[in-house]
C-alpha cells in the first residue's frame, strides 16, 4: 500500500527543490557538453585564421571531397589551444568510431571555487528524517540548498496503518507491527547506503499511546537496525510548524496550522503581528494536541458507511475536545484580518485539494502550496459526504487506502474551521519530516556563512 505523498517526486515550495526519487548526482554529460562547446569554438577560431590561399583551395575542392571530408571529420577532430608563448598546441578528440589515439595531456587542476559559491553536489552533507505515524511510514533524505532550503535526493512513503485496532485494544496489533517493520527495513537499507551526517527518526501517537509501543520499537531496532525516538505532542506540533515555514507569506499576521494525523491532531496558533523571526516555530503562542485522528475517529464511528448524521456526530466529538483548549482565543485580534488564514498539513487536506483540482493522478507539485477559498472547501466536503464507499475508492486522489478515513478527516477539519473561521486555507504536502530536516540543517550551521554573505 503506497501513500500518494512521495516527497521526492517534485519541488516543494520554498523548502525543498526536489529531484526524482533516487537521484544521486548531477546530470549525466554536463561536463562533456561544455567540453564540446569549447572544442567547437577553438575550431572556428583557427578556421578564421587560415591563409587566404588555403581558403581558396578549400573552396575549390569543396564539392568534390565533401563526403570524404565529412568522414575525416567524424574520425578525428583537433582541438587547438595556445601555450603561454602563443604557439599552437593540439590534441585529438576521439569519437567512438575512431581508432585509439595517444592520450591528451593531463588537464590542469580545477581552480578553487570563488567565494560564496556552493560546493559540488557530491560534497554536500546528507541529512535524513523518518516519521513513523499511526497511518504512514515516511522517510526523506536531503542535502542543503539555498539559504533555508534543501534538495530531496531520496524518499519513501507507505501506508502501514500501525494504529489499526489500537483504539479498541490499547495495543499495537501483530499484523500492523509486521507491516511497519517491513517498511522500516526498506528505510534502513536506504539510510545505510548513504553517508548520513545527521538523522532524526521519530515515532508519534501510535507508539506514544500503545501499551506495547516501547516493546515494538525494540523489535524495530533488532530487525530493521533503526533506533526510533517517541516524541511528545509539543515537539510534534513544533516540527509541523517548522516544516511549513516557507508557505507563510511575509504579510501574514496570523495562522492556525493543523496536522490531522492518524491517531492525534496537532494545532498551533501562530502570531506574526510583531517582528518576524527566521524560525516560524518561534511565533507559536498556543498549541494543542487532540487525542483523535482519522484512524481512531473512523474506528469509533465507522468509515465505510458514513451518513450525514454520522458525519455530524464526528464533528461534534472533535468540537467538544476543542472547547477545552484554553489557548484557542490567542489569535482573536487577527481573525477578521484578510492576512489571517488556515494552513493544513495532512492527508485530509491534500486529498481535498486533489479532488478539487479533478486530478487524474495525485500530483504533489500542484497540491503543495495550493490556496482554497471557503466555498471551495465547502463544496469538496459536501461532495465527499455525498459519495458512497465505492465512489471514494474510485477517486484517484483517495483510493482504497484512504476511502474509509477521508470523511473522518473532513469532520476534524470542519470542527477546526468552526472555531477559527477563515476565508482562505492553504494546503501543505509537507510536515514533520521537512521540519526535522530544516532544524537539523539549521543546527548544523550549513546555511550560516551563506546567510552572512546575503
Amino acid at each position: 500500500m503506497e501513500d500518494h505523498d512521495t516527497g521526492a517526486g517534485a519541488s516543494a515550495v520554498g523548502v525543498s527543490g526536489a529531484t526524482p526519487t533516487g537521484a544521486a548526482g548531477p546530470p549525466v554529460g554536463r561536463f562533456s557538453r561544455h567540453a564540446g562547446a569549447h572544442a567547437r569554438h577553438a575550431d572556428q577560431r583557427h578556421a578564421d585564421q587560415k591563409h587566404p590561399g588555403q581558403k581558396q583551395a578549400d573552396h575549390h575542392g569543396e564539392q568534390k571531397g565533401k563526403s570524404r571530408k565529412r568522414r575525416k571529420r567524424r574520425r578525428g577532430r583537433k582541438v587547438f589551444a595556445r601555450d603561454e608563448n602563443g604557439a599552437a598546441l593540439s590534441a585529438p578528440v576521439i569519437s567512438p568510431a575512431s581508432q585509439p589515439q595517444p592520450e591528451p595531456p593531463q588537464a590542469q587542476p580545477r581552480p578553487p571555487a570563488p567565494r560564496g559559491s556552493r560546493p559540488p553536489y557530491q560534497e554536500l552533507p546528507v541529512f535524513a528524517a523518518l516519521d513513523l505515524g499511526t497511518n504512514n511510514c515516511r522517510l526523506l533524505v536531503a542535502v542543503p540548498g539555498r539559504h533555508g532550503q534543501f534538495r530531496v535526493i531520496d524518499a519513501f512513503s507507505r501506508i502501514v496503518r500501525l494504529g489499526e485496532g489500537l483504539t479498541a485494544s490499547g495495543r499495537l496489533g501483530d499484523a500492523a507491527m509486521d507491516r511497519a517493520v517491513e517498511a522500516l527495513k526498506i528505510c534502513g537499507e536506504k539510510l545505510r547506503n548513504r553517508r548520513i551526517r545527521k538523522a532524526r527518526l521519530i515515532a508519534t501517537e501510535a507508539c506514544r499511546s500503545a501499551a506495547n509501543g516501547v516493546e515494538f520499537l525494540e523489535r524495530v531496532e533488532r530487525e530493521a537496525g533503526l533506533k526510533l525516538e517517541i516524541i511528545d505532542r509539543q515537539t510534534e506540533a513544533r516540527l509541523a510548524v517548522s516544516g511549513c515555514g516557507s508557505l507563510v507569506e511575509r504579510d501574514t499576521q496570523g495562522v492556525v496550522l493543523f496536522d490531522i494525523g492518524g491517531g492525534s491532531s496537532e494545532i498551533a496558533l501562530i502570531d506574526l503581528t510583531g517582528r518576524r523571526s527566521p524560525r516560524l516555530a518561534n511565533h507559536i503562542v498556543s498549541w494543542t494536541s487532540l487525542p483523535v485522528g482519522v484512524v481512531s475517529l473512523a474506528e469509533r464511528f465507522g468509515g465505510r458507511t458514513v451518513t450525514r448524521e454520522t458525519f455530524a456526530a464526528m464533528v461534534e466529538d472533535v468540537a467538544v475536545r476543542l472547547r477545552t483548549f484554553d489557548g484557542r482565543d490567542r489569535l482573536a485580534h487577527v481573525l477578521a484580518s484578510p492576512n489571517f488564514h488556515l494552513l493544513g498539513t495532512s492527508g485530509t487536506v491534500t486529498t481535498l485539494a486533489g479532488v478539487h483540482l479533478d486530478l487524474e493522478r495525485y500530483d504533489r507539485r500542484r497540491v503543495d502550496g495550493l490556496w482554497m477559498d471557503r466555498d471551495s472547501v465547502d463544496r469538496m466536503i459536501e461532495r465527499l459526504i455525498g459519495w458512497d464507499f465505492q465512489q471514494r475508492c474510485a477517486n484517484p486522489c483517495i483510493g482504497a487506502d484512504r476511502a474509509d478515513l477521508v470523511l473522518a478527516g473532513c469532520a476534524i477539519l470542519e470542527a477546526i474551521r468552526a472555531v477559527w473561521p477563515s476565508e482562505r486555507l492553504r494546503v501543505a504536502d509537507r510536515g514533520l519530516r521537512e521540519g526535522i530536516l530544516s532544524e537539523l540543517m539549521a543546527d548544523d550551521g550549513v546555511w550560516r556563512n551563506e546567510g552572512r554573505r546575503a
